[in-house]
């Protein structure tokens, strides 16, 4: 019997608020080598006429699919793809709040595609985001 057994299609499998700080943002460029300076200064992001800071688009494709690691496990992720769709702009004192939720979209021999909803601000930042993560073995 399979760990995920059970699944239906529609069905919420994770959902979480994830709260991204400037100090989110400067974590991950030490982490990833990424120091564009929209990333941490609103000055340089004003003048290349962005809104504000922007959180790095790695990052956002990377806490969206936490949710979905820690219900089905590391090792049963197969695929994980998005679509940018728009920016997440961060807040110098409130951060932006991401919400995702994780649902199935398709089953299929051994594995379930799950689709995710990521917001901020009440807008869609990924669109067809979706993960493919094994269900039997």
């Amino acid at each position: 019997m399979s760990a995920l057994a059970g699944l239906e299609v529609g069905q919420v499998v994770a959902e979480r608020d994830i709260v991204l700080s400037r100090e989110s943002l400067v974590r991950y460029a030490g982490a990833s080598g990424d120091f564009n300076p929209i990333h941490y200064r609103d000055d340089v992001a004003a003048t290349v006429g962005l809104p504000g800071v922007l959180a790095h688009g790695m990052l956002t494709m990377g806490v969206a699919v936490q949710p979905v690691v820690d219900w089905a496990g590391p090792a049963r992720v197969l695929d994980y793809q998005v679509r940018f769709t728009r920016p997440v702009v961060v807040d110098p004192e409130t951060g932006a709040a991401l919400h995702v939720v994780a649902k199935v979209g398709q089953l299929g021999e051994g594995t379930a595609r799950i689709d995710l909803t990521v917001t901020s601000a009440e807008q869609a930042v990924l669109g067809k985001a979706q993960v493919v993560v094994k269900t039997e073995g």
